[in-house]
């Protein structure tokens, strides 16, 4: 089987992180985030993935090179030199995802982070014999986005309602499909959305089938759903595989830590914290709701909430950091300093207070 990860644009909304690699390298629960995409596709047989991508194709496939051999996978790039939306680019990959077996392929949003149920997903795809099938996840507040209206017996899908002022319904389209060759057939190599044209006509010919996400589901396109998605995933790492995350008398809640991390004496961290490879975290210092990327040093008696400390910052003494603090790579904050959602990019020492939240070029 195949996979094509629809990769995109600059990631604009996750700068600083952005500017010093494409979005789905940025470290999520200590790896890039498209592996996360890319293991488990590749637990459920797919052999090849094709990356959708208008910028920076070699510096992802040079960094994703040491992890095709690692996970015995083929990755490849497909580039489009004008963006085509969200169908236009399985247009421009057909050739790489047609290979005559007539299995369906897998299309994913590389900023979503789940549980993957791939498996389940390929079983309910064969049972039904339709076209198409996307997952769907259930939300709070569903006027914010598409609704997908479906059968909740068939899992048959009606319609989509963009925003809807009324209740429709409480399922949105959770970026993960499974899709048969033939739906190529529907697409034209031209700028187009997946979600607005395609999926609407093949709805119309009764051929599209919705199968609702089990777990969480979570598209971490931005920094406080980036924090936010972390502690999902920290909670089903909790249920999943608990040997995973630290423990003892300093940990409180859900913490993943590298084993080249080192901690120091009288800490307390958590809940929902990722500490990175090579980190360093010096004695007494309280880390809760962030990510400490590789690299990165917390010096002693810090105070880290609710931010994300890029690779090889450094975080000074007594210093406190929180409301969504985001340090691009090689940020150095000084002793004693405040940032209350301070947004820093690349290279830059922060010698005084963050009083409000602001950008610091």
């Amino acid at each position: 089987m195949k996979a094509l990860i629809l990769v995109g644009g600059f990631g604009t909304r996750l700068r600083p992180l952005t500017l010093s690699v494409p979005k789905p390298l940025v470290d999520f629960a200590n790896k890039p985030m498209i592996l996360h995409q890319i293991e488990a596709l590749r637990d459920v047989g797919v052999t090849e993935v094709v990356l959708a991508i208008n910028y920076q194709p070699e510096v992802m496939l040079n960094f994703l090179k040491d992890f095709e051999a690692k996970l015995g996978i083929k990755i490849t790039c497909s580039q489009e030199t004008e963006p085509l939306g969200t169908a236009g680019p399985l247009a421009l990959a057909r050739d790489k995802l047609i290979d005559g077996s007539g299995e369906p392929f897998f299309v994913l949003n590389s900023d979503v982070i789940s549980e993957y149920p791939f498996d389940e997903l390929i079983k309910f795809h064969k049972s039904h014999g339709g076209e198409a099938t996307i997952m769907v996840t259930k939300v709070d507040e569903p006027s914010k986005y598409g609704v997908v209206v479906m059968e909740e017996e068939t899992g048959k899908v009606d319609r989509f309602v963009e925003k809807p002022k009324i209740f429709v319904g409480n399922k949105i389209n959770a970026g993960i499909y499974l899709l048969n060759p033939s739906v190529l057939d529907r697409i034209e190599l031209r700028p187009t959305s997946i979600e607005k044209e395609v999926f609407p006509q093949i709805a119309a010919d009764k051929e599209l089938f919705a199968m609702v996400l089990p777990g969480f589901w979570m598209d971490v396109g931005q920094p406080k759903d980036y924090i936010t998605g972390l502690r999902l995933y920290l909670n089903s790492l909790r249920k999943r595989s608990p040997s995973k995350l630290a423990s003892g008398a300093h940990i409180v809640g859900n913490v993943l830590v590298h084993e080249t991390a080192v901690i120091g004496e009288g800490c307390l961290i958590g809940p929902d914290v990722a500490i990175g490879p090579g980190c360093v975290v010096e004695s007494g210092v309280r880390l809760s709701r962030c990510s400490v990327m590789r690299g990165a040093r917390v010096k002693k008696h810090s105070c880290i909430s609710s931010s994300i400390i890029g690779w090889h910052s450094t975080v000074g003494q007594w210093a406190r950091v929180e409301n969504m603090t985001i340090l691009g790579e090689d940020v150095h904050v000084c002793d004693e300093i405040y940032s209350n959602g301070g947004v820093v990019l690349p290279h830059k020492e922060i010698k005084s207070s963050i009083l409000k939240p602001e950008i610091v070029m």
